[in-house]
C-alpha cells in the first residue's frame, strides 16, 4: 500500500488512499446553480468509473489534471 503525506490530497473513491491526479468538477441541477462547481479528487485507477458514475446523472461537468484546476472555482 502506497503512503500518502497528510498534505497530499487523496482520491474521492470510497476506501483509496491513493494520491489524487484528477478534479472531477459536477453540480446538481437540482441543489446547485448553474455556475456552481462541487468536485470529487480521483487517481489515475478510479478516475473513469467517478466520472461515469456522475455522467450517467447528467452531473459531470468537466475532468482536469490536478496541477490544471483552480480551486478558487470549486468546493
Amino acid at each position: 500500500m502506497e503512503h500518502v503525506a497528510a498534505e497530499t490530497p487523496i482520491c474521492s473513491a470510497k476506501g483509496c488512499r491513493a494520491a489524487a491526479v484528477w478534479v472531477i468538477a459536477w453540480n446538481n441541477p437540482k441543489v446547485h446553480t448553474p455556475e456552481r462547481r462541487k468536485t470529487w479528487l480521483a487517481c489515475e485507477e478510479h478516475r473513469e468509473h467517478l466520472s461515469s458514475f456522475l455522467g450517467m446523472r447528467g452531473f459531470l461537468k468537466d475532468v482536469v489534471k490536478l496541477q490544471e484546476w483552480d480551486f478558487s472555482q470549486g468546493s
